[in-house]
């Protein structure tokens, strides 16, 4: 049997998993003492995409759920517009200039030679696993595809994923097969461990989310047979061009073949708390869904001479954030939808507007697992257990929230209510004076007020002067 003939089996069985799955008194009996983690990080899916943050055309009833039995996070921002700078702070901690002490990390290509470097960094997975975690990467890694970058370098004692986005194949530039110089890019590697199993085409990795979906509850059949905490990353990719769901699953959407992958994506969270459930496990793990950015909102006429449907983009579809992914100026590129589920420790259908990023990730789950805090290098991960328990009192450990770009230089400052959009030049725009916000009133910063409140606007100039200067020097932000 083919691969493609076994990725339709595997996706006509996705919807029984739960149902079908062995269990013995062994797994009925688990006990744990730390918790389960499971971080949903969905790609490229805007801050109000989910039905439960106020979209009309997309349906997300699993993720509404979620949020109903747990707090929904309204100003959490990744730490980066694209997606490797993003998910390396995310794993490490940090803000994206400082990875690989200090030399940061673009977007990485099928030709690239950088990754995450073991070395110099040190990553959740890594500290959990020294407190007896399982850990488990299924989905898109996009760190680093060369061996010594892969994930089980880096702590994850599984991984079955690619090892960049699906639309980094041959069809690009302009179905040309080739990027630059003559370089052509490959099909799709799909990778277990660090083994190149299979290369993809298009139809391969429209069936692939079914097949992460089902080996990421069978990781954690197997970490709850074992009687042993896991970790989790479930990395979808049908929601980063191109738009590909498994056969039967398309046209389901109002919002085109994005809204199709966003629902798709639901179904897949649904697979997983039914495997919970399943397992009797539910109460003991802790879930958690964002984004690693914000979406693609702008017409792409090369992805869709590549792709067709799956690659266009309409540019007609409001959101409340504006821009998408590609900046870190503007809300849409950084601030997306979070969150968080813990029976018992959650309070259920809270709300927490407080600002937090998605490193916080790091040292609370680090905290919660009682595993130390590195201390020989800068951590700008807090703890947010507090919010995330609603407590009276609770307030963001952060000053402010800094939108750097990969490698150094600041675009944005998000401080108490107030959004600085720094001068420059970019392709959302060049100005020589900067921009405020208030984002109470103007979500969408759409009415700049810098002239109203130029105190105001000083203020949070120093102070982003100050980060700037910290991540040069490789200090603490204060």
């Amino acid at each position: 049997m083919d691969f493609h003939s076994r990725m339709n089996l595997f996706l006509g069985s996705i919807l029984f998993l739960t149902a079908t799955l062995p269990f013995s008194k062994e797994v009925y009996s688990q006990s744990q003492q730390r918790p389960n983690i499971i971080h949903i990080l969905a790609d490229d899916v805007a801050f109000d995409d989910l039905s439960c943050f106020g979209s009309k055309d997309i349906n997300t009833p699993n993720l509404d759920s979620l949020a109903g039995q747990g707090v929904k996070f309204t100003s959490f921002y990744a730490p980066h517009g694209t997606c490797t700078p993003s998910r390396a702070a995310l794993l490490t901690g940090r803000y994206a200039p400082r990875i690989n002490d200090g030399k940061g990390l673009f977007v990485l290509f099928p030709h690239s030679k950088e990754g995450l470097e073991d070395e110099k960094e040190v990553t959740i997975t890594e500290l959990l696993k020294e407190q007896g975690y399982i850990t488990g990467l299924y989905g898109k890694w996009h760190l680093g595809h060369l061996p010594q970058y892969l994930p089980c370098v880096h702590g994850f004692d599984e991984f079955l994923g690619i090892p960049y986005p699906n639309d980094h194949g041959p069809e690009r530039i302009g179905n040309t097969g080739f990027r630059s110089n003559g370089i052509s890019d490959p099909k799709i590697p799909l990778i277990q461990q660090a083994q190149v199993i299979k290369r993809c085409n298009n139809n391969d990795l429209a069936e692939l989310p079914a097949l992460f979906t089902r080996e990421a509850c069978k990781f954690m059949y197997r970490a709850v047979q074992d009687n042993k905490p896991f970790y989790l990353q479930y990395a979808n990719i049908e929601t980063h061009t191109p738009w590909f769901v498994p056969k039967g699953f398309e046209g389901v959407s109002k919002a085109g073949a994005y809204g199709d992958a966003v629902e798709y994506l639901d179904r897949s969270v649904g697979i997983i708390m039914n495997a919970l459930k399943r397992l009797k496990i539910e109460d003991n793990t802790i879930i958690v869904f964002s984004s690693d950015n914000g979406p693609l909102i702008h017409k792409d006429e090369e992805l869709e001479n590549c792709y067709g449907r799956f690659g266009a983009t309409d540019p007609d579809r409001e959101h409340v954030l504006r821009e998408g992914k590609y900046q870190e100026r503007y809300d849409g590129g950084i601030r997306v939808s979070c969150i968080m589920k813990w029976p018992g420790v959650i309070p259920e259908g809270i709300e927490c507007d407080e600002i937090v990023g998605a490193f916080d990730l790091f040292t609370t789950f680090a905290n919660i697992a009682g595993a130390d805090i590195p201390t020989d290098r800068i951590i700008d991960g807090k703890n947010i257990l507090p919010l995330m328990k609603g407590e009276d009192g609770a307030v963001s450990p952060h000053k402010a929230i800094y939108g750097f770009k990969a490698k150094g230089g600041l675009m944005s400052v998000r401080y108490k209510n107030w959004k600085l959009v720094l001068p420059g030049k970019h392709w959302t725009g060049t100005f020589e004076r900067a921009q405020l916000y208030d984002l109470t009133q103007d979500i969408g910063e759409k009415n700049n007020v810098a002239e109203k409140h130029s105190k105001v606007v000083k203020e949070i100039l120093k102070m982003a002067e100050e980060a700037e200067k910290a991540v040069e020097e490789n200090k603490s932000i204060e």
